[in-house]
Formats: structure tokens, sequence, C-alpha cells
């Protein structure tokens, strides 16, 4: 009877559908994107390895923002080589701006300065043609995978041996280096402090001199002597500096992010959960004409021997084909538009069953909630009062 009744309402069902279902969709969609976000966060922290540390210049709270402090210098480096469970230590010098220029056609990246000790530390330093630093290492850069071969070009831009004039203004003055290109990188995506991918690493003595930085470093890199003693360390690390730093593995990292995208996550979440309590109205006013328009048909189904819950069931069964319906459709929606947004702009969602089958029980349980009323409204009609109306 709930079928036929909403089969013989097209239109009324089809609105009551269409507010379900963008609120789900919307749902879906968010919370897929936020969690691939998550995810891909992640995997780029997953690179540096459980037994490095991070340290960098300022106060950072809740990965929120970097309070102003001196930077980091040899005096730190020594500082943090001498705390007790430390392997390695090495300075970066990362996100600087600079071009180079390949047969006519000039490319923007970014440079980072880097020791030999970098690879060791830095897992995801992979070389797939070439070698990596050495200590005497000057005038030299490995590459990543996208400037040997950006995305949309058929063959190599650069090769092993390959001049590269690379140009950036440091200090109002345009400047020149000229770097042979000894190594080129594995493709690996994003890296803490910088895109190796779509980077250059060269000697951290020649981005030193050419960026005029007079021993100021981005960040320090740490590598502790085993997993176990890394959070040790770390906070041995925050003990002995003498400044204002923050100091991060991958445990705190990740739990930072997870903190950020997860108040990320619940405020984009209650946006499209709004979206579903608007549906649930819209379902409360259409089911409530519903009940004054078939008001006679409510009084023959009760003289005819209905019971007051036989007709609360009908309406509330109305109610629930409603929800399902416009949550599944929404949910199916929310993962496809999540799907074709990522792709625009390069990020993997993550959808999964169980989010869709808890957008789809919120949907129902909204539209239940929804036709509560009228329905209640509808089985306590007195059967010759609805009979008599008209």
């Amino acid at each position: 009877m709930a079928w036929e009744g909403v089969k013989s309402r097209k239109f009324r069902f089809v609105l009551n559908l269409v507010g379900i279902l963008i609120g789900c969709a919307a749902v879906t969609g968010l919370i897929s994107m936020t969690q691939g976000l998550s995810d891909n966060v992640g995997g780029q922290l997953q690179i540096l390895g459980p037994q490095t540390i991070i340290v960098i210049p300022g106060n950072m709270r809740n990965m929120q923002g970097i309070s102003s402090s001196s930077p980091l210098t040899w005096k730190d480096i020594n500082t943090i080589s001498k705390v007790e469970n430390i392997d390695l230590v090495t300075p970066i010098i990362a996100n600087k701006i600079g071009q180079f220029n390949v047969k006519g056609t000039t490319y923007t990246t970014t440079v980072y300065g880097v020791t030999e000790e970098y690879a060791v530390i830095n897992t995801s330093t992979e070389i797939a043609q070439g070698r990596n630093l050495v200590r005497s290492d000057s005038g030299v850069a490995i590459i990543g995978a996208n400037i040997a071969q950006p995305l949309n070009k058929d063959s190599p831009l650069l090769e092993l041996g390959s001049r590269i004039n690379f140009e950036a203004t440091v200090k109002g003055v345009k400047k020149t280096i000229t770097l042979r290109v000894i190594g080129i990188l594995t493709k690996t995506g994003g890296s803490f402090g910088a895109n190796l991918d779509d980077g250059i690493a060269i000697a951290l003595n020649d981005a030193e001199q050419f960026y005029e930085l007079n021993g100021q470093y981005s960040y320090i890199m740490a590598k502790a002597e085993s997993i176990d003693l890394v959070n040790q360390a770390a906070k041995a690390i925050k003990d002995k500096m003498g400044k204002t730093v923050s100091v991060f593995t991958y445990d705190t990292a990740r739990a930072q992010i997870n903190n950020v995208l997860g108040t990320i996550g619940a405020v984009l979440g209650g946006i499209a959960a709004i979206s579903l309590i608007v549906a649930g109205v819209g379902i409360i006013n259409t089911m409530t004409v519903s009940v004054m328009e078939r008001t006679k048909e409510i009084g023959t189904l009760k003289a005819l021997g209905a019971k007051s819950r036989d007709i609360l069931l009908m309406f509330l069964s109305e109610s629930v084909l409603t929800g399902f319906v416009g949550g599944a459709i929404g949910a199916a929606l929310g993962i496809v538009l999540s799907a074709g947004i990522g792709q625009i702009i390069g990020m993997q969602i993550s959808p999964s069953l169980l989010l869709s089958v808890e957008v789809v029980g919120f949907a129902v349980l909204t539209s239940v909630l929804s036709g509560l009323y009228p329905a209640w409204r509808a089985s306590n009609l007195s059967p010759v009062e609805a009979l008599r109306h008209e």
C-alpha cells in the first residue's frame, strides 16, 4: 500500500527524494574526500620512515601555523647531534623557487639543498638512474621524475649528464647557477618539506651560497638509533634546544594532522547534515499535506477494519521508502561526484561501504522521524469524521 501510495503521487515523492538525495550525496562525497586527503597525507608521512625526527623553527600548534622564531643554524645541528639516541643529523634548505629553460620553454620548479645524509634518513629518495650526492659534490643536481619527463611530454626532457642553467631572484638580484644532472629519482610523490617528483635537489653548500642564507636552514632532519627510541630522542631534542622549535616524529605529525582533518571532516559533515535536516522539514510538510488530502481514504480504510497501527505503519513505510531510495541514490551519487572532483584535482578519494550504509541509515532515520508526526496524526483520525471530510 505504501508503494502504491508513492506511485500515485510521483511528483511529491520525487521532491522528497531530491531533498534526501542532495544531503546524502554531500555527506558521502565530502567525507570520502576528507578520508582520501587523510590517507594521502598519511602516505606522504610514511615515506619519512618511523625513525625520522623533524625539527622546525617556531612553535606550531595543531598544524595551524608557526610563530616567529630565529632560524636554525649549525649550532642547532651540533646540539641535536649530541642528543642521546640520535644516529644521523642533516640540515635542509627547502622550498626555494627558480626557473630553467629547455628548448625555448621555461619551467618553474622548487629547489632544496641537502647533504649526502638526507638520502640515508629520507628513504623516499630512491635513485632510478645515476647516483646520490656525496660530500665533495658541487654544481650537480638530482632531479625528480616529473622534471626528467613532465607529465605532458612523451619523451624525456632531461637525462643524466644534462646541463641546467637555473635562474632565481635573490634579494632583488637575478642569479644563475649551472647544474649537471647526476641522478634521477623514482616517482614517489610529496615528502616533508619538498615535492620530490617536481623538485631539484642540489648540494647544501651550493644552495646556501646561491640563495645567500648565511648558515640558516629551513629545518633539520634527524634519525633515531631505533624505532623504540624515537619518542625519547624527540623529547630530548625539545628539551635541549635553547629556542622555540617544533619537533615532529611520524606519530606526532600523524596525530596532529588527524586532529585537523577530523575537525575539517566534522565541519563538512555537519554542513552536509544540515541539508538532510532541511530535507526532513520538507518531508514533514509534504506528508502532513498528504494526510489532509487522504483523510477520506484513511476513513474508508478504518471503516473496513484497518487498525490505527496499520495506518501508522502505512505512512511510516512511505517515509522509510523515501529515505532508503533517496539515501542509496545520494550515496552512490556522492561517491561518483567525489571521484570526479578527485580526478580533476589529482587527489585519490577513499569511499567505503560502511560510510554508504551509514548514510543510507541516517537518511532512513531522518525520513522516519520526519514522517512520525504526520503518520501519528493520520492513525488517530476518527473514521466517522474522516468519511464525512470533503
